[in-house]
């Protein structure tokens, strides 16, 4: 199992959810936070809450079956891109497994 992770622009999450679920992938997280990058807004400022410079971004989290990976991450490039710079970045990780909490169930369906 794959774990991805998109760090997006708040513009977009709207259009890379509803691509995300008209696929198929219907359990998906989504966090608010701040961060920076290459990339820094030339209206960026210091937060005292956080002290760095003010990137607001959106983290989409998701897991997924090893072979669905590729079509989630070309559907978040797809639908994240824009004409501006600092769409964001995606990070994939392996996940050994996950169980749902109720039955104790495996979602794992290949071992790959």
């Amino acid at each position: 199992m794959k774990e991805i992770k998109a760090f997006i622009k708040p513009s977009r999450v709207t259009n890379v959810v509803e691509a995300l679920e008209k696929a198929g992938f219907d359990s998906l997280t989504i966090s608010k936070g701040e961060g920076t990058g290459t990339h820094e807004r030339p209206d960026a400022s210091l937060d005292l809450e956080f002290f760095f410079t003010n990137s607001q971004i959106i983290k989409l989290e998701l897991v997924c079956q090893n072979e669905e990976a590729q079509n989630a991450i070309r559907l978040i490039c797809e639908n994240a891109r824009s004409p501006e710079p600092g769409d964001g970045i995606i990070y994939l990780t392996e996940i050994e497994d996950a169980y749902r909490i109720k039955t104790g169930e495996s979602l794992k369906r290949y071992d790959l």
